[in-house]
């Protein structure tokens, strides 16, 4: 079989088990995935989609969701563009408890050997070599 992309409502329901219908079509779907019928890609945009609506409609914990979402995208049957990203930007979501797309940056940034963001977020002050500035200011904003 050719490989689909995923989107966040099959994931969702998949995870969350409800509606209880549609659960049960996306877990026929992801056990497809797991006896190596279909590959599945997703990308960071859904990937980030689903972490916010764990997060912020079931109220998952940070570390739940991270936990959760690097065991699906550990199967073969997943593929995403950059998989070793998206599991460090998963761990740092967890660990630092910072907004995903914030660290979805940061990741976007080390990959480009990028130190330097340019934002209001004081976040960004406790994640590892980088370094944030104020807009207006050309020092570095104390952390």
């Amino acid at each position: 079989m050719n490989p689909a992309y995923v989107d966040a409502n099959v994931i969702l329901r998949f995870l969350c088990g409800d509606p209880p219908d549609m659960a049960a079509q996306a877990r026929e779907l992801f056990e497809a995935v797991e006896r190596g019928e279909i590959v599945l890609w997703i990308d960071e945009i859904v990937l980030a989609e689903v972490v916010w609506v764990l997060h912020s409609f079931y109220h998952y914990a940070p570390e739940r969701i991270s936990r959760v979402m690097q065991e699906l995208l550990s199967h073969e049957g997943l593929q995403a563009e950059d998989k070793p990203g998206l599991l460090v930007a998963l761990t740092l979501f967890a660990d630092r408890n910072i907004d995903f797309a914030d660290v979805l940056v940061a990741v976007h940034m080390g990959r480009r050997g990028v130190r330097e963001i340019f934002s209001f977020d004081r976040h960004f002050d406790h994640l590892p070599g980088m370094i944030r500035r104020c807009p207006g200011k050309q020092e570095q904003t104390p952390a």
